[in-house]
């Protein structure tokens, strides 16, 4: 074999073993916004375990449908990363889960019921995610309680952290980098 045809050949496997780590076992989001400031800052980049509630399969715009490999449940205070809601603000949610199926949650508008199994409404659990902040945040204060099929999984570690309002050589936060969010 030719040596750039094996060099060529290593680098397809290579980015064929990081696509399947990605999408089976960890995936890297960026917090873009404040909502869970002092917890999270805009710029970090948070390395999410699929598996801490087990491997979802399926889903929305899934072949098959929705299921998960080896199901756990969700506990209050969780940091979760969720898809977005149809026909809202498109991408990838990162909140703490305040409350689970079953509970009552207390909003401006009056009391929310968060629908769980045991509501004859709902085929799936949800789950109600706030933000830490009170400011301009886009939670389930705004659009509603989360159904599991649409989360990704937990937030297990800050990766690194850069603040892009600095130089590109000072914009690195290393004492965010590892960091594990309470």
């Amino acid at each position: 074999m030719k040596p750039w045809l094996k060099t060529i050949s290593a680098l397809v496997v290579a980015a064929l073993a990081v696509a399947l780590f990605r999408a089976l076992f960890f995936a890297i989001y960026t917090v873009g916004g404040d909502s869970l400031e002092p917890v999270l800052l805009r710029g970090d980049r948070v390395m999410v375990n699929r598996w801490s509630y087990g491997l979802r399969t399926g889903g929305m715009n899934g072949l098959f449908g929705y299921g998960r490999f080896f199901p756990r449940p969700v506990a209050v205070g969780d940091i979760v990363a969720f898809d977005g809601p149809q026909g809202g603000p498109g991408g990838v949610f990162v909140c703490r889960c305040a409350a689970l199926p079953g509970d009552t949650v207390a909003t401006p508008a009056g009391p929310a019921i968060v629908p769980g199994r045991e509501a004859t409404c709902a085929d799936e659990d949800y789950y109600w995610m706030e933000a830490l902040g009170n400011g301009d945040t886009i939670d389930s204060r705004t659009f509603g309680p989360v159904p599991e099929s649409m989360i990704i999984g937990r937030v297990c570690i800050v990766a690194y952290s850069y603040d892009d309002t600095q130089p590109v050589l000072s914009g690195y936060r290393r004492e965010r980098t590892f960091l594990v969010p309470q």
